[in-house]
């Protein structure tokens, strides 16, 4: 019998966070938060919200050199790829993920807007690649309890909270037993 047993009464949507189970064996999601930006009959993509990379947004593209916020690791996919997210709302052409929340958008504006000072480091991140799941891979990843789907997802997790932080904060959200596996050591040799 599976310990962490869970019967995801949440379907997975774009806006809504993927969090990995407590001992998922794949480096590349070992305990992280992703957001899901698409969720339809074509696939789903997100982005890791909790793994930092070692370089600033500046240090890794020139146009951005004046922008020093880390930039994180997305995701395993296109890791030669920039992406944003964001809390500016009259950004043209971006995706609204909620209210306060949006992906993408025209990159020329943004640019302007980082040049005069008009977006700070804690209204957006950027990442390098994605996270991408074929049609029906992450319904298959779903059923073996891989993730577990939240709707608790708000800006100020996603901007304010530590990156290592986040995984716990988001099982601490979700209540009951979930607040008990946010404490279990990542190695449990450790316990």
């Amino acid at each position: 019998m599976n310990f962490f047993k869970y019967k995801n009464k949440i379907e997975p949507a774009k806006g809504r966070l993927l969090i990995s189970e407590p001992y998922l064996p794949d480096p590349n999601f070992e305990r992280t938060t992703v957001l899901l930006t698409e969720h339809n009959d074509a696939g789903s993509v997100g982005f890791i919200l909790n793994k930092p990379s070692d370089s600033l947004v500046g240090e890794i593209m020139e146009d951005l050199k004046l922008f020093h916020s880390r930039i994180f690791i997305g995701g395993p996919v296109e890791q030669d790829t920039l992406h944003y997210i964001h809390q500016l709302p009259d950004l043209e052409d971006a995706i609204k993920l909620q209210e306060g929340l949006y992906w993408g958008g025209n990159f020329e504006q943004l640019l302007s807007l980082i040049e005069t000072q008009q977006v700070r480091a804690t209204d957006i991140k950027f990442f390098l690649g994605y996270s991408g799941w074929s049609p029906g891979q992450l319904a298959d990843e779903l059923k073996v309890d891989s993730w577990i789907v939240s709707n608790l997802l708000t800006a100020k997790l996603v901007f304010e909270t530590e990156p290592d932080q986040m995984w716990k904060l988001a099982m601490r959200g979700l209540g009951g037993r979930f607040s008990v596996y946010a404490n279990y050591p990542a190695d449990p040799r450790l316990n």
